[in-house]
């Protein structure tokens, strides 16, 4: 596993899925311990797949049907669970200085068990856009993969440009 994180971070291993909450938030579970949790990712958003308070901030944000944006949601979810269904054996990896988020889930990266970063492939696909709300060390490059995603109208820009 190669993980190119510049501030130091926590390895959690020995984790897997056990529910995909939408398109970046998971519950996982420490496979020893059977402690669960949920997880947020980190430098990423993808569209709410229910209606709920975000939904509506992001289509006043972004001016888009909430009801599109439940649809955009729905796809980055099912592309999760193409790639992280439940089960998956996973490792965490949380920075130091920001461990949680505002609502008290824990910010990660998950490395999925053939070495790939999720965070990184939701992005790259275009299921998820670069999000600066929680410090990420990797944010830079994750813009610059959103753009080329953007730019290629990959994923979920295929359907728009703004989510």
């Amino acid at each position: 596993m190669q993980f190119d994180a510049i501030a130091p971070y926590l390895i959690e291993t020995h984790c897997k899925i056990t529910r995909v909450l939408d398109g970046d938030s998971f519950m996982v579970q420490n496979i020893f311990s059977k402690d669960e949790k949920e997880i947020r990712l980190y430098g990423l958003d993808a569209p709410e797949n229910k209606r709920n308070r975000k939904l509506i901030e992001d289509e006043k944000k972004a001016r888009v049907a909430g009801e599109f944006l439940i649809q955009l949601g729905r796809k980055s979810t099912d592309f999760v669970l193409t790639i992280a269904p439940p089960g998956t054996n996973i490792t965490l990896i949380t920075e130091d200085k920001y461990f949680y988020d505002f609502y008290k889930r824990q910010l990660a990266y998950i490395i999925l068990p053939d070495g790939s970063c999720l965070n990184e492939t939701l992005i790259t696909e275009g299921y998820a856009k670069a999000l600066d709300e929680y410090y990420c060390s990797n944010l830079s490059k994750y813009q610059q993969l959103n753009f080329l995603a953007k730019q290629s109208a990959k994923g979920l820009y295929a359907f728009t440009g703004i989510f």
